[in-house]
């Protein structure tokens, strides 16, 4: 599941010390955090249903700005990872945002293949609601299935 593209592709400068800077400037400085990763949401461009949040690393960040295709830092596996490498279910980026302090990504992609984004086999992520039943949280799916794996 890791991208045989090992070089980073860009060298992030460090965000400048000016918050006005930081907030209103043209230089793209994303603020990684201690543990090196910046958060990524990731929605569909065209419906922009919550696809799923994950991490990126400068690596990850360079490869997706350079090559199009969303890749992301996979922290169970400590590894880069090339979302949809393996399913054929590719994120193109159609845009990526940063927030005002440049320490969150928004990505509005395109999915290939079958459609889903979750390894679950569904399109989003986000496929329960939390509520509470009798005082103690309890997970309600949203009724729709996987899409089969073949």
């Amino acid at each position: 599941m890791s991208s045989s593209v090992s070089a980073i592709p860009f060298a992030f400068s460090a965000p400048p010390a000016d918050e006005h800077a930081l907030e209103e400037g043209e230089v793209f400085t994303p603020r990684f955090g201690t543990d090196g990763l910046i958060t990524a949401i990731v929605t569909d461009a065209e419906d922009g249903a919550l696809l799923m949040v994950a991490h990126m690393n400068a690596q990850a960040l360079g490869l997706t700005l350079s090559t199009g295709i969303a890749h992301y830092w996979s922290r169970s596996r400590s590894a880069l990872w090339k979302k949809g490498e393996t399913s054929g279910n590719l994120q193109s980026v159609v845009e990526l945002r940063t927030d005002c302090d440049q320490d969150a990504l928004w990505l509005k992609v395109r999915v290939a293949g079958n459609g889903p984004t979750c390894h679950t086999g569904r399109r989003s992520c986000f496929y329960r609601t939390v509520t509470l039943q009798d005082g103690a949280p309890l997970l309600l799916g949203d009724g729709l299935e996987p899409h089969s794996h073949d």
